[in-house]
């Protein structure tokens, strides 16, 4: 099972935006794919998740 960290700006989008840490789940294992540089961009339902990952982690950039 991956383990998911966020950033503080990821944290502060989630509130500002209501979405939950299970859309969040959701978002990286359903969403729609596409690569920005070394990050990956999924998109789902009514917003995208920002990320990277690495090994076994993953870390939230941004919502």
């Amino acid at each position: 099972m991956l383990k998911i960290k966020y950033s503080k700006h990821a944290r502060f989008r989630m509130i500002e935006r209501g979405i939950s840490h299970e859309e969040v789940k959701n978002a990286i294992n359903k969403g729609a794919r596409r690569l920005q540089g070394r990050k990956i961009v999924s998109a789902y339902s009514y917003f995208e998740v920002v990320y990277r990952k690495a090994g076994e982690k993953i870390y939230v950039i941004t919502i």
